[in-house]
């Protein structure tokens, strides 16, 4: 089993070319690959103004608001209202998508995989759950309150928006006291 601690506070800030915000990587496979390239790619992004989406050919993305009122996404010409925090949203990242703050700066947890691969799952817990790398693959766990633990062979406090990535074996329960974002990314 690997498992890595990935802390928010050492994230880089990366501005959007449109400066509607900025992005910070949690965690991307392969580690070092750009935006539209990795195989999958997990990241917050502050979102002060609305806009237009980068364009991703070839990846699906999923995007939940963590913090904020929520946004209209203009997704290929259809409106996708996503106004309830911590409901995860599926839109294509090669589709043209504007984005409209409903109520001020939002924070997203962004999910970006490629379409040619098995599928990611995200879901939002609360209270306590086994993280369960699937085989070949990964899962993450973002906190996005403080005061989670990661309970295994030793245990791993985490703050607001720490996140661990574990690939092989489970590497224990996660126990929040508020919620957490859990991403499954299979092997493929």
């Amino acid at each position: 089993m690997t498992l890595r601690v990935l802390r928010a506070a050492g994230r880089t800030a990366v501005p959007w070319h449109n400066g509607g915000g900025v992005t910070r990587q949690i965690a991307a496979a392969p580690e070092d690959a750009a935006a539209g390239t990795a195989d999958w790619r997990i990241s917050l992004a502050e979102v002060a103004r609305d806009g237009p989406f980068s364009h991703f050919p070839g990846l699906d993305r999923t995007l939940t608001v963590v913090e904020g009122d929520g946004m209209d996404l203009m997704v290929g010409g259809e409106h996708h209202i996503v106004d309830e925090p911590l409901w995860p949203h599926d839109f294509p990242g090669d589709v043209r998508t504007e984005g409209r703050l409903l109520a001020g700066p939002v924070v997203n947890l962004n999910v970006m995989y490629r379409r040619d691969r098995p599928p990611a799952s995200t879901a939002v817990v609360r209270g306590t759950v086994r993280l369960i790398p699937p085989e070949g693959g990964a899962v993450v766990a973002v906190a996005l309150e403080d005061g989670a633990v990661l309970e295994g062979a030793t245990d791993v406090e985490l703050a607001r928006y720490d996140a661990v990535l574990a690939v092989g074996e489970s590497p224990g329960i996660l126990r929040t006291q508020g919620y957490a974002v859990v991403v499954t990314l299979p092997g493929g």
